[in-house]
């Protein structure tokens, strides 16, 4: 099919669609297709024409039918799927989830949008604008035109707060300093609205348990001066005493088996306990008190503020023991301004248990299934704490790559237990909404790596977990141990290893503990920020302490053996930055940076495989297969004949930018880049060019491509289309091959374009 063939058939399909979607109308009337704004006059500026335009498209209704590049796909299918017989099938799903019926344009109001236009100008402080409104029809579509013709904008001169001396006039007159009322700037019922939110919550903050924004009242005075007004902020007189008052914490009553629609609140007096400022009612004596002393807040005489408030309920919420949560305040039968703070707790069921099974592709081209089986306990203790263990079992099998018939198969168990909150000798209590919590783990895996080895992994770790806020969140092991060991190593990987010596560092009997700390900060939930970021830092140290106490040093032949087993001692640290640029509503350019270094001391002479890095892979460098790049210019493919061996490294830099868009509904488009290699700090001779040096951009793998993101809400499932473009394992001068590219060899493709499935975002 020549040029011209194939625009005649877009042509033949975009007016057959379009004809379609007109052809189903009611008789007599059209489609609408959207609607018109033209701001005229010389009173605005350019910056405040652009503002005024877009705000005026964004709140006019009704919305046309959804497009994309002048189709209407929604309206189609909507069409096509004719009038179904019966409420259900493949037709009415069709009809009612997939299609869109058509915006009609007997349902646009010309009149009201008109008024709405001009109750917005007005509002916007353009007091004195001229609207029109019209329409124009071409065939069986219309759109809807609207004209307005604002004055200049009125300004704010001056913000006017209350001045009399009563207690909540003075305290509305304190919150001033961080108003969002501020002179020279455009007046805004909005503005005005939002201020008066703000002005409530500092109350809040004061005491004034029952004042809310509809006691504020902000009079606007445009008298002043010329196209300028006086905001003028009062409390209204019919405000009532109680909301004018501010009131202290009295009672503190806990009900921790509420039970909604039952008479749970009967009080046995036996049941009553005191502990320190509370009252728990607890008769079945499911839960120690202390643990309310913990996640409350509030104090007797503590002066209400809605902090507290909210950080109780967020923690009672995040102890995750509590199904139901409900708080009331109300007003003490005791002399002064107090309340009694009442918490009605419903508790999830104590034990349960779940089972799942999963459809699995991992980093390393391997697809498959597990099977997870928990079993929990919340509660364990009665102190809220969560008890889990856990057995699985799964089989991964290589689709892709050189690694046919080399299945994973693995089986394990793992106990956690979780404390919610720091257990230390120490006394630690951060002050936030987010509960502290002590986590303890124990895990065992057995995984058979069929034709190569077989390998049992032991672990363990102590720690804490805590978030500083919802941005901030910390993890620290004050200690890790995994010991991993080999078994039934077959021949043929033992002829592998002849080949490739570093092969044998995988089947070595590792043992590694020491702790570990990590950092991520992250403000992508901000929807509304235009540049988001998230970033993770991670610090690993092993045997630090245990080579210094026992004076370990590799060098001189000074091994350490615990078990009968060499202790891994290095530091390693790691950083994960992510920055997120909104281009438009359903549009963003994503990038990430890693950078990653291990050192490995004393009683070790290298990194264990376990711990150094690797490269390349669906989340990684997707024009690659997970862990075949580097280390280096080294090219592992050359040294083993049946499969690719991992390579592994003791320094990683790498960097990915994707722009992602939406191309239609829950379909998503993707353009990326990847770069980036691992390196040894240390010269094998086995690894020609796998050390570390100056020369190091010039080792960089780079590779790109595109796809799809199918974003069902309950999951993402991605697609992505890859090719190398730079391959570093190339002789020097010829590592680019942007000019070797052919989609249309067969031979090329097969070699060079890598396909990966993967479930959600790769960053």
């Amino acid at each position: 099919m020549n040029k011209t063939h194939l625009l005649y058939f877009l042509f033949l399909t975009l007016f057959a669609t379009s004809c379609s979607n007109t052809k189903y109308l009611p008789e007599g009337d059209l489609l609408y297709i959207g609607a018109k704004v033209k701001v005229e006059g010389n009173e605005t500026s350019k910056k405040e024409e652009k503002a005024l335009k877009t705000a005026l498209k964004d709140i006019l209704r009704p919305k046309p039918n959804s497009s994309f590049l002048g189709l209407r796909p929604k309206l189609y299918i909507y069409n096509l799927a004719g009038t179904p017989k019966k409420e259900k099938g493949w037709r009415h799903w069709l009809k009612t989830k997939v299609g869109e019926p058509p915006v009609l344009y007997s349902q646009v109001d010309l009149e009201y949008s008109k008024s709405v236009v001009q109750n917005f100008s007005e509002n916007s402080g353009y007091f004195n604008a001229e609207t029109t409104a019209d329409s124009t029809r071409k065939g069986k579509k219309a759109t809807a035109e609207y004209s307005v013709k604002p004055d200049k904008q009125y300004k704010i001169r001056e913000v006017k707060f209350p001045t009399d001396s009563s207690l909540i006039s003075s305290a509305v007159r304190n919150t001033r300093r961080r108003s969002l009322l501020k002179k020279d700037q455009g007046y805004s019922l909005d503005a005005i609205k939002l201020e008066r939110i703000r002005i409530d919550a500092r109350l809040k903050e004061k005491g004034f348990f029952y004042f809310n924004p509809d006691y504020l009242k902000v009079q606007v005075d445009s008298t002043v001066a010329d196209h300028q007004v006086d905001l003028i902020v009062k409390v209204k007189e019919e405000t009532p005493k109680l909301a004018e008052t501010p009131f202290k914490i009295n009672k503190i009553i806990v009900y921790p088996n509420y039970s909604i629609g039952s008479d749970s609140l009967k009080t046995d007096f036996n049941s009553i306990k005191k502990y320190n400022d509370f009252t728990i009612i607890d008769p079945e004596n499911l839960f120690k008190p202390r643990i309310f002393d913990r996640v409350l807040y509030f104090k007797k005489e503590d002066l209400y503020n809605r902090t507290n408030h909210n950080l109780s309920l967020n923690r009672l919420v995040n102890l995750g023991t509590f199904k139901f949560v409900k708080n009331q305040f109300r007003v003490s039968d005791t002399i002064g301004n107090y309340l009694d703070a009442y918490y009605y707790l419903t508790p999830l069921p104590k034990k349960s248990i779940r089972m799942e099974v999963l459809a699995k592709t991992n980093s390393a081209n391997y697809t498959g299934t597990e099977l997870n089986l928990n079993w929990s306990n919340r509660n364990t203790f009665r102190g809220a704490e969560l008890l889990t263990i856990s057995a699985f079992g799964g089989v991964e099998v290589q689709v892709s790559g050189q690694n046919n018939g080399f299945n994973v198969y693995r089986v394990g168990t793992e106990a956690n237990l979780v404390w919610p909150r720091f257990v230390s000798p120490f006394k630690l209590n951060p002050s936030s909404g987010f509960v502290p919590k002590t986590k303890a783990t124990l895990g065992y895996e057995f995984q058979n790596r069929t034709k190569l080895y077989s390998l049992q992994t032991f672990k363990g770790s102590f720690g804490y977990l805590w978030k500083e806020n919802e941005r901030k969140e910390h993890v620290l092991n004050v200690t890790e141990i995994t010991y991993a060991s080999p078994q039934n190593v077959t021949p043929l990987y033992q002829e592998q290893i002849l080949a490739n010596a570093s092969l044998g560092k995988v089947i070595e009997k590792q043992l590694i503990f020491g702790p570990s700390y990590s950092y991520t900060y992250t403000n992508t939930l901000q929807r509304r920020k235009k540049n988001t970021f998230y970033y993770k830092g991670t610090i690993d140290l092993a045997g630090n302490i245990a080579g210094l106490v026992t004076g370990a040093n590799i060098q001189k032949g000074d091994t350490i053996k615990l078990f009968d087993v060499p202790f891994s001692q290095f530091v390693k640290i790691e950083n994960d930055f992510r920055h997120y640029l909104k281009l438009g509503p359903d549009s963003q350019l994503a990038s990430r940076i890693i950078v990653g270094a291990g050192f490995a001391y004393g009683n070790s002479r290298e990194m264990p495989f376990i711990k150094q890095f690797f490269i390349g892979g669906t989340n990684s460098l997707r024009a690659f297969r997970a862990r075949s790049i580097g280390p280096g210019s080294f090219d592992g493919s050359a040294t083993t004949s049946s499969f690719l061996a991992d390579q592994s490294g003791d320094l990683k830099l790498e960097f990915n930018t994707e722009y992602r868009a939406k191309i239609y509904d829950f379909v998503k488009g993707a353009l990326f880049v990847d770069a980036g290699n691992i390196w040894l700090l240390k010269d094998n001779p086995e690894k020609p060019g796998a050390q570390f040096s100056k020369k190091f951009l010039n080792e960089i793998a780079v590779g790109t491509g595109a796809g799809l993101r199918f974003d069902f809400s309950f999951l993402i499932l991605r697609t992505d289309f890859a090719f190398p473009i730079r391959k570093p394992y190339l002789p020097d001068g010829e590592r680019w091959v942007l000019d070797k590219i052919s989609f249309g060899n067969g031979s090329w493709r097969k070699e060079n374009l890598v396909f990966n499935l993967a479930i959600g975002y790769p960053f």
